[in-house]
């Protein structure tokens, strides 16, 4: 959001009726605020500014003082609070905690937020929706460095096993809105002394510890990715690493300088520490931790590892499966045992039998692929009948809290091969009237690279194209007169190649299901003036998440104490749901609480504000 210099257009003091306005908007988008919260960011007496850049951007702040919220489009359905706000108010957001400095780098070097690099607590993450605003920590520090919006709901992240974007940064400490206060990185101490109430560590992970010089601890913030300088350092990271982290960085910070292996990121991962644990794992031996190791396994195996999930992830099986069933007040470290990683430990089960291990070449992870239920050891194991403590608890609780709604919503992006792809899919096997997910596409085209070789030899992360990939590719997308690419990089290959499918997506809502082609439209809520100076608010593309009209029509008459109507779209196929009043606020809340539509799949449109 703020990675690129934009200067603003124009800075303007807000009024009376919008200052209003705005403590409502902030209110409603921060529940966890309080009305003396608010006031202590904008004080009733201050003046509020608001800049307006060339990107459509709003950003408020009292005059004089530190940009404090910003609007994304300038609607106010998308407003943020700016790192300076939640200095001052650090619990204003839920946040999401860092591993650590390893992966703060990432993060303030404009890196966007990825599920493998946040810590989750013993307890599993809160539940979340798509399209919320968290903030993001680093242990020990209260003080948030970056806030951004949730791409994905609890419940998906569950299902996708928690891997993939987690949060999409709008702006973090020291970005380009930081540095344009006063030309400084840092607040003055005056500041920092409203933040700091009791914790003398305040500031000591990635934040200034010497105020007077805006200085940071080289121990925990790398010195390339706080002196500005914009220099780009490069590392070896593997393909899986790249995925999580280097891939989100849209060449603004391109890689860290430090090599790290999958196996270590898997574990720090998933090995989530037991802050209740009253047995020291230091105080074992080692081969008391490969005892562990294997009853864990085997109690896994024999209670929540079913066939039909194979293959699965090493790092899924370990923190999904092998963590749960440790035995109360003991902490597994993989790093404790004789094998010191996990894709070892597997492979050590796999050559005694019990199990079957594959490596992905791509993800470049050990995969279990099959599990030996007639194996002796697996036979001769008697599984202990008591409850697993899970991780992922949250998932418990957005099911339970989707069980008592009748209106649970599930929209899944998916694509059909087209002409282009269709060489592809042939030369692989696969089926082309099938419909596919972005993660399965990918791998269909990673098979034909396999399949005839085509991995540059020199440069593992290239892929040289041959005619059917270059066609599948590009053919059609290319300018007549310029010649078409020879190579592509992988981290590029199965977004082009998902973009040459065709979209489709699937709506499911209770037992109702719907597949349509082409992406997923929008919800309207559209408010304007008919005669007489009345307001009307009007809602259209209801079909497309299966809500009923005329069922919608009647709660909101009950709802709002006003008259309602069903008519159809004027030259399109629909409904339209008309509303006496000016309500587009209470409406996107009434489709997103009551009937889980996310916040990105609400368009609002207010024609009635000059």
């Amino acid at each position: 959001m703020f990675k690129k210099a934009v200067e603003a257009k124009a800075q303007q003091r807000l009024s009376g009726a919008d200052r209003k306005k705005l403590k409502r908007t902030i209110r409603y988008r921060f529940p966890r605020a309080s009305d003396a919260d608010i006031d202590a960011l904008l004080p009733p007496k201050a003046e509020i500014t608001v800049s307006k850049f060339q990107n459509r951007v709003l950003v408020y702040g009292v005059e004089g003082g530190y940009p404090l919220f910003f609007d994304v489009d300038g609607r106010g359905s998308e407003i943020y609070p700016t790192v300076f706000a939640l200095w001052k108010l650090p619990d204003l957001l839920p946040s999401f905690m860092l591993k650590g400095g390893e992966v703060s780098r990432f993060v303030i070097g404009g890196a966007d937020l990825m599920f493998p690099g946040i810590s989750v607590p013993v307890a599993g993450l809160d539940s979340f929706s798509a399209g919320e605003p968290w903030a993001v920590k680093v242990p020990g520090n209260p003080a948030p460095i970056a806030v951004g919006s949730t791409t994905m709901s609890s419940a998906e992240a569950l299902k996708a096993g928690l891997r993939g974007k987690a949060l999409q940064i709008m702006h973090y400490y020291r970005d380009l809105l930081w540095q344009s206060v006063e030309g400084h990185y840092v607040p003055n101490p005056g500041f920092l002394e409203d933040v700091v109430v009791e914790d003398p560590s305040f500031l000591a992970s990635n934040q200034p510890s010497d105020l007077s010089e805006g200085a940071t601890r080289e121990s925990d913030v790398p010195e390339s990715c706080i002196n500005n300088e914009n220099t780009e350092e490069s590392i070896d990271v593997n393909d899986s690493i790249s995925d999580t982290f280097a891939a989100s960085t849209q060449n603004d910070y391109e890689k860290s300088a430090k090599e790290i292996t999958t196996d270590d990121f898997a574990l720090k991962s998933a090995n989530v520490a037991d802050t209740k644990s009253d047995i020291d794992l230091s105080s074992l031996s080692i081969e008391d931790v490969d005892s562990h190791l294997d009853r864990c396994l085997l109690q896994a195996l024999h209670t929540t590892v079913k066939d039909k999930d194979l293959p699965i992830p090493g790092s899924t099986l370990w923190s999904n499966h092998v963590l749960p069933c440790r035995p109360s007040g003991i902490t597994l470290d993989i790093k404790k045992s004789s094998h010191k990683k996990l894709s070892k430990w597997l492979q050590a089960k796999s050559s005694t039998g019990l199990i079957a291990v594959k490596e992905d070449k791509y993800k470049k992870e050990a995969m279990l692929v099959s599990v030996n239920r007639g194996h002796p050891e697996y036979l001769q194991f008697k599984p202990e009948k008591r409850p697993v403590e899970k991780v992922d608890q949250v998932g418990d609780a957005a099911a339970s809290s989707e069980s008592r709604s009748q209106k649970v919503l599930e929209v899944v992006e998916a694509y059909k091969s087209s002409v282009h792809v269709n060489p592809i899919f042939a030369s692989v096997g696969a089926e082309t009237g099938k419909l596919y997910l972005a993660s399965e596409a990918a791998d269909i085209v990673f098979q034909y690279i396999e399949k005839e070789n085509l991995v540059k030899q020199t440069n593992k992360a290239i892929v040289v194209l041959d005619a059917t990939l270059c066609d599948a590719l590009f053919k059609g997308a290319i300018k007549k007169g310029s010649a078409y690419p020879t190579e592509i990089h992988k981290k590029d290959l199965s977004a082009t190649f998902v973009s040459r499918m065709q979209a489709h997506h699937i709506v499911t809502r209770g037992s109702e299901s719907v597949v349509r082609k082409g992406a997923l439209k929008t919800v309207q809520i559209v408010t304007e003036r008919r005669q007489g100076n009345k307001k009307v608010t009007k809602v259209s593309g209801l079909e497309t998440f299966l809500i009923d009209a005329e069922a919608l029509a009647s709660e909101l008459q009950k709802k709002f104490a006003c008259s309602t109507t069903v008519a159809e779209l004027p030259g399109k196929k629909g409904l339209e749901v008309l509303i006496q009043g000016g309500v587009i606020d209470d409406v996107a809340r009434h489709l997103l609480e009551q009937y889980g539509i996310p916040k990105r799949y609400i368009e609002v449109l207010d024609k009635t504000r000059k």
